[in-house]
Protein backbone atom coordinates (compact mmCIF):
# COMPACT_ATOMS: atom_id res chain seq x y z
CA UNK A 1 0.00 0.00 0.00
CA UNK A 2 1.44 3.37 -1.01
CA UNK A 3 1.10 5.55 2.08
CA UNK A 4 2.88 8.43 0.37
CA UNK A 5 0.55 8.75 -2.61
CA UNK A 6 0.03 12.44 -3.52
CA UNK A 7 2.24 13.64 -0.65
CA UNK A 8 5.07 16.13 -0.99
CA UNK A 9 8.46 15.16 0.51
CA UNK A 10 7.75 17.47 3.46
CA UNK A 11 4.32 15.94 4.06
CA UNK A 12 5.81 12.46 3.78
CA UNK A 13 8.31 13.29 6.52
CA UNK A 14 5.55 14.65 8.78
CA UNK A 15 3.61 11.40 8.38
CA UNK A 16 6.71 9.33 9.19
CA UNK A 17 7.33 11.42 12.29
CA UNK A 18 3.72 11.09 13.41
CA UNK A 19 3.89 7.32 13.00
CA UNK A 20 6.97 7.18 15.25
CA UNK A 21 5.50 9.47 17.91
CA UNK A 22 2.04 7.89 18.01
CA UNK A 23 3.52 4.38 18.11
CA UNK A 24 5.75 5.37 21.03
CA UNK A 25 2.90 6.98 22.95
CA UNK A 26 0.20 4.35 22.41
CA UNK A 27 1.96 1.00 22.32
CA UNK A 28 0.99 -1.41 25.09
CA UNK A 29 -2.51 -0.08 25.78
CA UNK A 30 -4.92 -2.85 26.78
CA UNK A 31 -8.25 -1.08 26.24
CA UNK A 32 -8.48 -1.59 22.47
CA UNK A 33 -7.14 1.90 21.78
CA UNK A 34 -3.51 1.00 21.24
CA UNK A 35 -1.07 1.69 18.41
CA UNK A 36 -2.37 -1.23 16.37
CA UNK A 37 -5.89 0.18 16.49
CA UNK A 38 -4.49 3.47 15.16
CA UNK A 39 -2.50 1.58 12.54
CA UNK A 40 -5.59 -0.23 11.26
CA UNK A 41 -7.62 3.00 11.12
CA UNK A 42 -4.74 4.63 9.25
CA UNK A 43 -4.62 1.79 6.71
CA UNK A 44 -8.42 1.77 6.31
CA UNK A 45 -8.36 5.53 5.81
CA UNK A 46 -5.72 5.27 3.09
CA UNK A 47 -7.77 2.71 1.14
CA UNK A 48 -11.03 4.65 1.54
CA UNK A 49 -9.42 8.04 0.94
CA UNK A 50 -7.76 6.93 -2.28
CA UNK A 51 -11.02 5.40 -3.53
CA UNK A 52 -12.94 8.59 -2.72
CA UNK A 53 -10.36 11.12 -4.01
CA UNK A 54 -9.68 12.81 -0.66
CA UNK A 55 -6.74 14.97 0.43
CA UNK A 56 -4.45 12.18 1.60
CA UNK A 57 -2.24 14.30 3.84
CA UNK A 58 -5.20 15.55 5.88
CA UNK A 59 -6.67 12.04 5.94
CA UNK A 60 -3.46 10.37 7.11
CA UNK A 61 -2.64 13.00 9.72
CA UNK A 62 -6.16 12.85 11.18
CA UNK A 63 -6.21 9.04 11.17
CA UNK A 64 -2.85 8.79 12.93
CA UNK A 65 -3.80 11.37 15.56
CA UNK A 66 -7.48 10.53 16.00
CA UNK A 67 -7.04 8.84 19.40
CA UNK A 68 -4.06 10.80 20.70
CA UNK A 69 -6.21 12.29 23.49
CA UNK A 70 -9.50 10.39 23.31
CA UNK A 71 -12.29 11.89 25.46
CA UNK A 72 -12.81 8.51 27.13
CA UNK A 73 -9.39 8.86 28.74
CA UNK A 74 -9.44 12.63 29.23
CA UNK A 75 -12.36 13.25 31.61
CA UNK A 76 -14.88 13.49 28.78
CA UNK A 77 -13.11 16.44 27.11
CA UNK A 78 -14.18 16.14 23.47
CA UNK A 79 -11.81 18.92 22.40
CA UNK A 80 -8.67 17.38 23.91
CA UNK A 81 -7.88 15.28 20.82
CA UNK A 82 -8.11 18.14 18.35
CA UNK A 83 -6.15 20.41 20.64
CA UNK A 84 -3.26 17.98 21.10
CA UNK A 85 -3.25 17.05 17.40
CA UNK A 86 -3.06 20.71 16.42
CA UNK A 87 -0.14 21.25 18.78
CA UNK A 88 1.78 18.28 17.40
CA UNK A 89 1.24 19.36 13.79
CA UNK A 90 2.13 22.96 14.56
CA UNK A 91 5.40 21.78 16.16
CA UNK A 92 6.17 19.93 12.92
CA UNK A 93 5.68 23.08 10.86
CA UNK A 94 2.34 22.18 9.28
CA UNK A 95 0.44 25.23 8.06
CA UNK A 96 -2.31 26.47 10.34
CA UNK A 97 -5.13 25.83 7.84
CA UNK A 98 -4.31 22.12 7.71
CA UNK A 99 -3.85 21.97 11.48
CA UNK A 100 -7.36 23.36 11.86
CA UNK A 101 -8.81 20.86 9.38
CA UNK A 102 -7.24 17.92 11.17
CA UNK A 103 -8.30 19.21 14.59
CA UNK A 104 -11.89 19.68 13.41
CA UNK A 105 -12.03 16.12 12.08
CA UNK A 106 -10.75 14.67 15.35
CA UNK A 107 -13.11 16.78 17.47
CA UNK A 108 -16.13 15.60 15.48
CA UNK A 109 -15.11 11.99 14.89
CA UNK A 110 -16.55 9.98 17.76
CA UNK A 111 -19.94 8.36 18.11
CA UNK A 112 -21.69 10.21 20.94
CA UNK A 113 -24.99 8.38 21.28
CA UNK A 114 -27.70 7.05 18.98
CA UNK A 115 -29.60 10.33 19.14
CA UNK A 116 -26.60 12.60 18.49
CA UNK A 117 -25.81 13.74 14.94
CA UNK A 118 -22.08 13.41 14.23
CA UNK A 119 -22.21 13.83 10.45
CA UNK A 120 -18.91 15.08 9.05
CA UNK A 121 -19.05 18.16 6.80
CA UNK A 122 -15.93 17.35 4.74
CA UNK A 123 -14.91 14.40 2.57
CA UNK A 124 -11.72 13.93 4.59
CA UNK A 125 -13.75 13.85 7.80
CA UNK A 126 -16.10 11.26 6.34
CA UNK A 127 -13.15 9.10 5.26
CA UNK A 128 -11.48 9.08 8.68
CA UNK A 129 -14.75 8.64 10.53
CA UNK A 130 -15.65 5.68 8.33
CA UNK A 131 -12.21 4.14 8.83
CA UNK A 132 -12.62 4.45 12.59
CA UNK A 133 -16.17 3.11 12.51
CA UNK A 134 -15.10 0.04 10.54
CA UNK A 135 -12.81 -0.73 13.48
CA UNK A 136 -15.85 -0.72 15.78
CA UNK A 137 -17.66 -3.51 13.94
CA UNK A 138 -16.95 -7.03 12.72
CA UNK A 139 -14.46 -9.36 14.40
CA UNK A 140 -12.21 -6.47 15.36
CA UNK A 141 -15.12 -4.56 16.87
CA UNK A 142 -16.12 -7.58 18.94
CA UNK A 143 -12.59 -8.00 20.28
CA UNK A 144 -12.24 -4.31 21.09
CA UNK A 145 -15.64 -4.16 22.80
CA UNK A 146 -14.68 -6.82 25.31
CA UNK A 147 -11.18 -5.42 25.76
CA UNK A 148 -12.62 -2.01 26.66
CA UNK A 149 -15.35 -3.54 28.81
CA UNK A 150 -12.76 -5.46 30.79
CA UNK A 151 -10.62 -2.34 31.07
CA UNK A 152 -13.60 -0.50 32.59
CA UNK A 153 -14.62 -3.41 34.84
CA UNK A 154 -17.95 -3.97 33.09
CA UNK A 155 -19.75 -7.33 33.09
CA UNK A 156 -19.92 -9.20 29.80
CA UNK A 157 -23.71 -9.54 29.95
CA UNK A 158 -26.54 -9.04 32.41
CA UNK A 159 -30.00 -9.87 31.04
CA UNK A 160 -31.63 -7.74 33.75
CA UNK A 161 -30.04 -4.57 32.30
CA UNK A 162 -31.61 -3.46 29.03
CA UNK A 163 -29.76 -1.53 26.31
CA UNK A 164 -30.57 2.17 26.12
CA UNK A 165 -30.92 4.62 23.26
CA UNK A 166 -28.74 7.52 24.34
CA UNK A 167 -30.30 10.77 23.14
CA UNK A 168 -27.47 12.98 24.42
CA UNK A 169 -23.71 12.72 24.72
CA UNK A 170 -24.00 13.01 28.50
CA UNK A 171 -26.17 9.89 28.60
CA UNK A 172 -23.77 7.99 26.35
CA UNK A 173 -20.68 9.17 28.23
CA UNK A 174 -22.09 8.14 31.61
CA UNK A 175 -23.36 4.73 30.51
CA UNK A 176 -21.83 1.77 32.35
CA UNK A 177 -23.91 -1.06 30.92
CA UNK A 178 -22.64 -4.56 30.12
CA UNK A 179 -20.46 -5.05 27.06
CA UNK A 180 -23.17 -6.91 25.15
CA UNK A 181 -25.45 -3.87 25.48
CA UNK A 182 -22.88 -1.84 23.54
CA UNK A 183 -23.71 -3.82 20.42
CA UNK A 184 -27.33 -2.65 20.55
CA UNK A 185 -26.49 0.88 21.73
CA UNK A 186 -23.83 1.54 19.07
CA UNK A 187 -22.24 -1.23 17.02
CA UNK A 188 -25.34 -2.52 15.23
CA UNK A 189 -26.18 1.08 14.30
CA UNK A 190 -22.82 1.81 12.67
CA UNK A 191 -23.52 0.21 9.27
CA UNK A 192 -26.22 2.78 8.54
CA UNK A 193 -23.98 5.65 9.67
CA UNK A 194 -21.20 4.94 7.15
CA UNK A 195 -20.83 7.79 4.64
CA UNK A 196 -18.48 6.74 1.82
CA UNK A 197 -19.32 4.22 -0.87
CA UNK A 198 -16.15 2.17 -0.39
CA UNK A 199 -16.63 1.85 3.37
CA UNK A 200 -20.27 0.86 2.92
CA UNK A 201 -19.14 -2.15 0.91
CA UNK A 202 -16.86 -3.24 3.75
CA UNK A 203 -19.35 -2.55 6.54
CA UNK A 204 -22.06 -5.00 5.47
CA UNK A 205 -19.97 -8.15 5.95
CA UNK A 206 -18.71 -6.91 9.32
CA UNK A 207 -22.26 -6.11 10.43
CA UNK A 208 -23.48 -9.58 9.43
CA UNK A 209 -20.59 -11.15 11.35
CA UNK A 210 -21.65 -9.33 14.53
CA UNK A 211 -25.26 -10.43 14.16
CA UNK A 212 -24.15 -14.05 13.83
CA UNK A 213 -21.90 -13.68 16.87
CA UNK A 214 -24.72 -12.26 18.99
CA UNK A 215 -27.06 -15.07 17.98
CA UNK A 216 -24.46 -17.66 18.95
CA UNK A 217 -23.66 -15.84 22.20
CA UNK A 218 -27.31 -15.66 23.29
CA UNK A 219 -27.94 -19.26 22.24
CA UNK A 220 -25.01 -20.39 24.38
CA UNK A 221 -26.14 -18.15 27.24
CA UNK A 222 -29.59 -19.76 27.24
CA UNK A 223 -28.26 -23.29 26.78
CA UNK A 224 -29.57 -23.71 23.23
CA UNK A 225 -26.11 -24.28 21.74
Amino acid sequence: MDTCLSLSPTQEQVIKTLVERVKEKMSGDGSGHDWWHVYRVWQNAIVIGQAEGADMFVVQAAALLHDIADWKFNDGDTKAGGRVAGQWLNELGVESEICEKVSAIIDGLSFKGAGVDTTMPTLEGKVVQDADRLEAIGAMGIARTFAYGGHKGRPIYDPTINPEKHETFEQYKNSNGPSINHFYEKLLLVKDLISTNHAKQLAKARHDYMENFLKQFLDEWSGKA
